[in-house]
């Protein structure tokens, strides 16, 4: 059984930063795709960042160049580093195989940039 366990979120100010961590067991990690997805009030959960397991990443536009995932597949860990939050990044982080498993889905962590 997957479990997933994000971690890191909080409240910033419009232009810091955080870094995100989710810890994975029941999987294989090493040969495991990845993503970061979130979700805002009142909005479908959107894919923000995925990293394969050779480690390639991709980035959906509105983070692009702002955000980096990463992997330590010794830890079974995936990160996502936010730099320059905006508002518009407040939601709940989660992530996830990709493509993601239904019945994995975490508790997710709380991220919520406001002045």
């Amino acid at each position: 059984q997957v479990q997933l366990l994000e971690s890191g979120g909080g409240l910033v100010q419009p232009g810091r930063s955080l870094k995100l961590s989710c810890a994975a067991s029941g999987i294989i990690f090493r040969y495991a795709a990845m993503g970061w997805y979130r979700q805002a009030p009142g909005k479908q959960r959107e894919l923000v960042a995925g990293i394969s397991s050779g480690g390639s990443t991709n980035y959906a536009d509105s983070v692009k160049g702002r955000f980096t995932i990463s992997r330590d597949n010794a830890k079974n860990t995936v990160y996502l580093q936010m730099n320059s939050l905006k508002p518009e990044d407040t939601a709940v982080y989660y992530c996830n195989t990709r493509p993601a498993k239904e019945g994995s889905w975490g508790q997710g962590t709380q991220v919520t940039v406001s002045s």
